[in-house]
């Protein structure tokens, strides 16, 4: 029995020594990789940077505008327009295939479709926009914002994963505060008219709760950060086009799965963060770990529909 143990160990030992040098070996030839595309094209990135620095002859407040309003804007309307579209007409039969509450919104409702991009736009104008100005004097503060100097590639990744870090608990608290009754009756229900989510409905919400859900976790991170302009805008824009997704209806290829939050529309009572580790932590995903959209939360790596090859079980005749 000894001698079988020590076999074992040795086996053991064996494999992971060697997976642990073949990972290494790897994690350094990717760095390596990466390192040299970015010094490669780091130059383009820096001299397109400064041509548009120059065009807006410098004025921070025109060029924070532009990166922190515009550019996520544009992003967020375009995604979703096309989606819309998928919505309205049926059609694309590509994106509408990959439905995942199927037989709801089919096609959406364009009276209660016009209501929430009306929502939509009085948020995005009216509440998004003005808290940018508090937000500009932040970043003029930190005085980092608007250096000609682009940020290392380094710098924006460790940026990136704080700031997912911070929206995550702020998000997660945020959102179950207003899940509490007094608050869901008077402001949350509003976005969960919506039980089978589309795009645009990421922030049709109440005034209240897009303040202090949708908005301050965002802008918490480049906040606390001092961050560039540039990262500023691909993060504000990454945001948007995420939550989108986890809204959007559709669990589409090569994209994140949108099964979590999806859950949280049709049951309220789940799936209440963005990445799932504090729903995990606080137990609030126990019920989606038992169904079937909990087996389709992953990246679908084929054009395959997850409705067809993991299909809810069939209803039990009453």
């Amino acid at each position: 029995q000894e001698d079988k143990l020590r076999d074992a160990m040795k086996i053991t030992a064996y494999v992971l020594g060697t997976g642990l040098l073949i990972f290494t070996a790897l994690v350094n030839s990717l760095s390596w990789y990466v390192q040299n595309i970015w010094d490669t094209s780091g130059h383009f990135w820096q001299t397109t940077w400064l041509k548009f620095y120059y065009l807006c002859e410098g004025k921070e407040w025109t060029i924070f505008l532009l990166g922190a309003a515009l550019v996520p804007s544009l992003a967020f309307w375009s995604f979703n327009g096309i989606l819309m579209v998928a919505d309205v007409t049926g059609k694309p039969t590509f994106i509408t295939r990959y439905r995942i509450q199927l037989g709801k919104n089919d096609p959406v409702d364009t009276k209660k479709l016009r209501q929430a991009v009306y929502t939509v736009l009085c948020n995005q104008f009216f509440i998004s926009l003005p808290m940018l100005v508090p937000m500009f004097y932040i970043m003029k503060w930190w005085g980092n914002t608007f250096s000609k100097e682009l940020p290392t590639f380094q710098r924006f990744l460790v940026e990136l994963s704080i700031f997912t870090l911070i929206e995550e608990i702020l998000f997660y608290y945020t959102h179950r505060l207003v899940h509490l009754p007094v608050l869901y009756k008077h402001i949350h229900k509003k976005h969960h008219e919506w039980t089978a989510p589309i795009g645009v409905v990421s922030i049709y919400a109440h005034p209240v709760e897009h303040i202090l859900s949708n908005t301050l976790p965002v802008m918490a991170g480049p906040m606390v950060m001092g961050s560039h302009i540039v990262s500023i805008a691909v993060w504000f824009s990454l945001a948007l086009l995420t939550t989108s997704i986890s809204h959007c209806g559709y669990h589409l290829p090569f994209l994140p799965s949108p099964e979590f939050h999806d859950f949280h529309h049709l049951k309220f009572n789940q799936c209440y963060g963005v990445l799932g580790v504090l729903d995990y932590l606080h137990g609030t995903d126990t019920v989606f770990r038992q169904t079937k959209a909990y087996q389709r939360h992953r990246v679908l790596l084929s054009l395959t529909p997850l409705s067809e090859s993991i299909p809810e079980a069939p209803r039990r005749a009453e």
